[in-house]
């Protein structure tokens, strides 16, 4: 058995390698211009951990190589090589950059790990370095007790995964490349979720901006203005009863578990924004015969979304030809001024009129529940967790999308707490991360059979 040789995760060495990652989390902050993330101070201790086990040193199986597209923002790929062509699968996602933390709010240095009982605190530790500590041990440990493995494990440690405004620095360079092709003969394990759980699905997203202009006016005398700030969220009520009746939940969403001016004045202007989660609601447009991830990822969702702003445009017209029937607040507040000549209206529209903007659109994620990947990450969580409860998101991971419409077979996972993603005071637990590798050599178990 795989397990037998393996054994169990190395508790010392995880958290010195992870202590050696945090210590260089101040300087992986991902918020460009003004923070730009130098990955490869975290790919020093990697290769320093995994290269003594590989072929460049001759000192084992591990085929390890570092892939830059930007000074001093590589990746890195590990393989170690089964016994059957074609036979393979992997970990990616483990991403060497972080969010900001500003030490500041923190109750402790996020800067420097420190540990509380089970507790291993600072940025990075849930997301992602205490996953690329779990990976890289795992890697060590193969490269350590050589197991004769049908499968070809690879493990690609990503660079840019917290912030797109670069792009073609790390996975989508590496697929772009063909670096990353073989993987699509098996399945590919995305590890940067959190809780223990296959996470299934993601949101995506379609930014609106509402802009609203009513009329300034001194708050003492409120029936001479034209609040903007309730005609706004009156007409979001209205734009949102509208969409709810066209685009009613699609049944698969419970199989997937989605949750779902001066201090005296009047203001004269404001701007409200959103996005609509383009999973949940305009998928009940799913065509016969499409699967629902397949839908998640085609280009026919394209269309839908472009269908869904023309709706929303529709609804906010309606607002604007018929203002006088949106719910006021009381006997001062009011969206017309009929002595004045006056109408409530969205900004950039003909004057009295209201009008909606878009930004870029982004197609969420459903993972394939008929894989074998799925399967197999399902086995080993209830294995060693002791129970198995996909869930869904409605964050976006855009990355995953991207290979998904590269033909990957993507199934993500991890086991960090989502409770302190991208929050301050950020942990994860040790002996989250010590079942995290026991499902890992689960997987790789099951996929020998």
């Amino acid at each position: 058995m795989v397990k037998d040789i393996v054994g169990d995760l190395d508790t010392d060495s995880f958290v010195k390698l992870l202590s050696k990652l945090i210590d260089e989390s101040k300087y992986v902050q991902n918020n460009p211009p003004d923070l730009i993330p130098e990955e490869d101070r975290i790919v020093k201790h990697v290769l320093d951990s995994l290269l003594p086990y590989s072929t460049q040193t001759g000192g084992g199986p591990l085929i390890v190589k570092h892939a830059t597209y930007f000074p001093g923002r590589g990746n890195v790929i590990v393989e170690y090589p089964g016994t059957v062509p074609g036979k393979i699968l992997s970990f990616v996602g483990m991403h060497m950059d972080v969010v900001t933390a500003n030490p500041n709010d923190w109750d402790f240095d996020p800067f420097t790990l420190s540990i509380d009982g089970d507790k291993l605190r600072g940025r990075g530790t849930t997301d992602c370095l205490g996953h690329v500590a779990l990976i890289t041990e795992l890697m060590k440990r193969l490269g350590e007790t050589k197991p004769k493995l049908k499968s070809t494990v690879v493990a690609v440690f990503i660079a840019n995964e917290e912030n797109s405004a670069i792009s073609g620095v790390g996975v989508d360079a590496m697929v772009k490349d063909g670096l990353l092709n073989k993987l699509k003969d098996g399945p590919l394990f995305w590890i940067d979720t959190a809780d223990k759980q296959p996470c299934i699905g993601t949101g995506g997203i379609i930014p609106w901006k509402l802009r609203v202009t009513g009329k300034l006016f001194h708050s003492g005398l409120a029936h001479k203005a034209i609040n903007p700030l309730e005609l706004a969220m009156d007409a979001v009520k209205e734009i949102q009863l509208h969409f709810y009746r066209d685009f009613p939940p699609h049944p698969k969403e419970q199989i997937y578990g989605y949750p779902g001016g001066g201090i005296n004045q009047i203001p004269a202007e404001c701007t409200i924004s959103g996005d609509v989660n383009s999973i949940l609601r305009v998928s009940n447009l799913l065509p016969t015969g499409l699967k629902f991830n397949q839908f998640v990822g085609c280009q026919l969702l394209e269309l839908i979304v472009i269908d869904v702003m023309k709706k929303l445009k529709e609804y906010v017209d309606d607002i604007n030809n018929n203002i006088e029937r949106l719910e006021s607040r009381g006997p001062v507040s009011k969206y017309l001024l009929p002595d004045e000549d006056l109408r409530g209206r969205f900004i950039g529209a003909p004057f009295h009129s209201l009008t909606i903007s878009f930004d870029e659109a982004m197609p969420g994620v459903a993972c394939d529940l008929e894989s074998r990947g799925f399967h197999v990450l399902s086995k080993a969580t209830e294995e060693v967790v002791g129970h198995v409860k996909p869930y869904a998101i409605t964050g976006s991971l855009p990355l995953i999308r991207d290979l998904q419409d590269e033909g990957f077979d993507v199934q993500t996972s991890g086991y960090g707490l989502m409770a302190v993603y991208h929050a301050k005071n950020e942990y994860c637990l040790l002996s989250d991360m010590c079942q995290g590798y026991k499902v890992f050599l689960s997987i790789i178990s099951q996929l020998e059979d």
